[in-house]
């Protein structure tokens, strides 16, 4: 298994082998999921409960939910500590972060991806 790899899908997809460790990054538990379809929930890393209403009925464009969806983690120790210990996790080797989402472009998971990859323009404080 490769170390350090990480992917991103709808928790609604199924379990494949490419998968490594299933990671639910959502603040709330998604209807239907089992406990069994994910190995760890980090639901600190999912985005405010207030942020997400913004964001779902349009209040705010997808780079003010991005901007202030960063600034929580310039705020939050818990989300800080959630993070460092997920970038423990993924050294040992392939996760796959899940969340409701349809599309990755316009989802918290990718930019939580960006975070543990370390990609410039985007920091955690």
């Amino acid at each position: 298994m490769k170390r350090g790899v990480i992917s991103t899908k709808r928790v609604y997809e199924p379990r494949s082998e490419d998968d490594g460790l299933r990671v639910l990054v959502t603040r709330y538990w998604p209807r239907g999921i089992r406990k069994d379809d994910v190995d760890v929930w980090f639901r600190e890393l999912g985005p405010e409960r207030g942020l997400i209403r913004e964001w779902k009925t349009r209040k705010i464009s997808w780079e003010e939910f991005k901007g202030r969806y960063l600034n929580e983690y310039k705020v939050s120790t818990e989300k800080k500590t959630s993070l460092e210990e997920l970038k423990r996790i993924m050294k040992k080797g392939r996760i796959t972060l899940l969340c409701t989402c349809m599309d990755e472009e316009m989802c918290h998971r990718g930019i939580l991806k960006g975070l543990l990859l370390g990609k410039r323009g985007i920091h955690a404080g």
